[in-house]
C-alpha cells in the first residue's frame, strides 16, 4: 500500500517521470563514440516515447554526437552518470525553430524534464567568437512550455546562452551545474516565464549567471531563487537588460556570488582603474528597466558576494521612448567585498524615479582611493545608454553609493567601510525625494568632502550616532530645491561641523533635533 501511494504522489507531482517506461537511445541506433552523429537515433527514441504516451529516453555511458534534438510532451530525458551528449561544430545541424537555434529544444510541451547527473556539452568554443555574434545555437532552450523539470544535469560549453527559459509556466530547476567559459554571450541561466523555482544551483559563467529577460509583453513573474551559488565575469544577478514587459514578485535568498573560475574574454583590470585582480565581475546584483516595462515586487536577502566591482546597480533608464517604472524593491542582509572604485547606485532619468527601495543591514568594503576630482566630477545623464555599472564612466562622485532621480529611499543600518582613504562621500543624493537614513556606519572621508552630501533634496531624514569617529563635516546641503531636512541623534565633539549649505541652499530647508 506504501508502495501505491508513494507512485501516486509522484504521478501527480511529476507526471512525465512517474511509472515511466525507459527507451534506451542505443536500441535506436545511437553510438556514444563521440564522433558519430546521433542526432536522428535520440530523436525517434523521443518519438516512440512520446507516441507512446510518455516515459524517459535514457543516454547510457558514452558520448553522445548530434545536433538539434526536440523534446516532447511526457518526455524525461535522463543523462545516465558518465553519459555525455555532445553538441555538433556544424552549425547546419542546428535547424531554426521559431527562428532560434538550441542543442536541446521544447517547444510547446508539457510535462518535460531533463534529469540525471550526466553531462550536455555544447562545444561552443567551435563557433563565432565576438560579442553578440549571431546565429548561434542556446545549450538548453524551454519555450513555451508548461509544467518543466531540470534536474542534476551539468550543462557545460554553451555557443551562446547556456540555459534559456522562455514563455513558460511551472518550471523547477534543481541541482544543476552550469560552466560556461568558451565563447562570448556565455549566460548561465535566462528567465523569461513564470512560477519559476530555482534551488541549490551552481553556475560559474563568462557572461551573467543568473539573468531574468523580458524579451516581450509577457511578464517574468512568480520566481523563487534559494541556496545558489553564482560566480560570473559580468553580472552575477541581473534583470534586464531586455526589460520590455517587466520583473514581479521575485524573490532570491540565501546565494553565494563569487569569482569566476577564469576569465578568457575579459580583462577588466586593464581598463577599469582600481582594479588589480584577473578575475573580477561587474555588479553583484544588478536591476534595470530600460524597454518601458515595469518592476515591481523584489525581494533579493541573505547574499554573501566576493571579487564584484559594484554590490548594486539599480537603473531606470530609456532605449527607447517609454522610460517604464521601478518600484517596491527589499535589498537586505548584503555583505559585499568590492574590487573597484565604481559605487553602488540607484539611479533613473531626468522626469521619472525609481521609487520604494529599503536598502537594510548592508555591509559593503570597497578598496578606497577616490580623489577629490572624482568627488567633483560631473556625471552625464546617460538616458539610453547600455545599463552597466560603468556607464557614468569608471567612478561615482560616492565611494559608498549614489542616488539620483528617486524617491522613497530607505537605507537601515548601511555600512560603507574604504580600505584606503576616500576624498568622496560616503552617500551622495541628487534631486531625490522623501530619503531615510537610519544608523548609517560609514568611514569619514579625507580632505574637505562630507559624509553625506544632498543637491537638491527634499524630504530627507537622518537619525543614528556615528560616534566611533571623527567626523570633520557630516552633511553638505545644496541647491535651492533642498528643504525638509532632519538631522536626529546624538552628535557631540566627534563631529567638527554637522553641515554646510552651499549654491543657494537655505538654512530654513534644515531641522536639527
Amino acid at each position: 500500500m506504501k508502495k501505491i501511494i508513494a507512485l501516486l504522489f509522484v504521478s501527480i507531482a511529476f507526471p512525465c517521470i512517474a511509472l515511466a517506461t525507459d527507451y534506451l537511445i542505443t536500441d535506436y541506433g545511437a553510438i556514444g563514440n563521440g564522433s558519430q552523429l546521433s542526432t536522428k537515433y535520440i530523436q525517434k527514441a523521443i518519438d516512440a516515447c512520446s507516441a507512446n504516451g510518455g516515459g524517459r529516453v535514457v543516454v547510457p555511458s558514452g558520448d553522445f554526437l548530434t545536433g538539434t534534438i526536440y523534446l516532447k510532451s511526457h518526455v524525461e530525458l535522463y543523462v545516465n552518470s558518465g553519459a555525455k551528449i555532445s553538441g555538433s561544430r556544424n552549425r547546419a545541424d542546428y535547424p531554426k525553430v521559431s527562428g532560434e537555434r538550441g542543442l536541446i529544444f521544447a517547444l510547446e510541451a508539457t510535462d518535460v524534464g531533463i534529469t540525471g547527473s550526466g553531462e550536455i556539452n555544447g562545444n561552443g568554443g567551435s563557433f563565432y567568437k565576438g560579442d553578440n555574434a549571431p546565429d548561434r545555437p542556446f545549450l538548453v532552450l524551454i519555450k513555451k512550455c508548461s509544467k518543466v523539470l531540470v534536474s542534476g544535469i551539468s550543462l557545460k560549453n554553451p555557443a551562446f546562452w547556456t540555459f534559456r527559459l522562455l514563455y513558460n509556466d511551472r518550471v523547477n530547476v534543481e541541482g544543476i551545474y552550469i560552466y560556461a567559459h568558451v565563447n562570448f554571450n556565455n549566460d548561465g541561466l535566462d528567465i523569461d516565464s513564470k512560477n519559476v523555482t530555482v534551488s541549490n544551483c551552481i553556475i560559474d559563467t563568462d557572461d551573467d549567471a543568473l539573468c531574468f529577460k523580458s524579451d516581450s509583453s509577457f511578464i517574468c513573474q512568480n520566481v523563487t531563487v534559494s541556496n545558489c551559488v553564482l560566480a560570473s565575469n559580468c553580472n552575477f544577478i541581473k534583470m534586464g537588460t531586455a526589460s520590455v514587459g517587466g520583473f514581479k514578485n521575485i524573490s532570491i535568498s540565501s546565494c553565494i556570488l563569487q569569482r569566476a573560475s577564469e576569465s578568457r574574454l575579459r580583462f577588466w583590470e586593464r581598463s577599469v582603474p582600481g582594479v588589480t585582480e584577473p578575475v573580477t565581475g561587474l555588479a553583484g546584483i544588478a536591476l534595470e528597466i530600460v524597454d518601458g516595462g515595469v518592476m515591481d515586487g523584489i525581494n533579493i536577502n541573505n547574499i554573501v558576494m566576493d571579487g564584484v566591482q559594484t554590490p548594486l546597480f539599480v537603473r531606470l533608464g530609456s532605449r527607447s521612448n517609454a522610460a517604464g517604472i521601478v518600484r517596491n524593491v527589499m535589498i537586505s542582509n548584503i555583505t559585499a567585498k568590492s574590487v573597484s572604485r565604481i559605487a553602488s547606485s540607484i539611479t533613473a532619468i531626468p522626469g521619472f524615479r525609481i521609487e520604494n527601495v529599503v536598502l537594510r543591514d548592508i555591509n559593503i568594503q570597497s578598496p578606497g582611493g577616490g580623489s577629490e576630482t572624482d568627488y567633483t566630477a560631473i556625471i552625464p545623464e546617460q538616458e539610453r545608454a547600455y545599463p552597466e555599472n560603468r556607464m557614468f564612466g569608471v567612478i561615482l562622485p560616492a565611494y559608498g553609493i549614489y542616488l539620483r532621480h528617486v524617491g522613497g529611499i530607505s537605507l537601515y543600518n548601511v555600512q560603507f567601510r574604504p580600505a584606503a582613504g576616500e576624498a568622496r562621500p560616503a552617500v551622495y543624493v541628487e534631486d531625490g525625494r522623501e530619503i531615510r537614513v537610519s544608523d548609517l556606519k560609514a568611514t569619514a572621508p579625507i580632505q574637505h568632502a562630507p559624509l553625506v552630501e544632498l543637491n537638491d533634496v527634499s524630504g530627507f531624514s537622518f537619525e543614528g550616532d556615528t560616534a566611533d569617529q571623527i567626523i570633520p563635516l557630516l552633511f553638505r546641503i545644496r541647491g535651492a530645491r533642498s528643504n525638509h531636512i532632519s538631522i536626529t541623534g546624538k552628535y557631540d565633539d566627534h563631529i567638527h561641523r554637522l553641515y554646510e549649505l552651499k549654491d543657494s541652499a537655505s538654512k530654513k530647508a534644515l531641522t536639527i533635533r
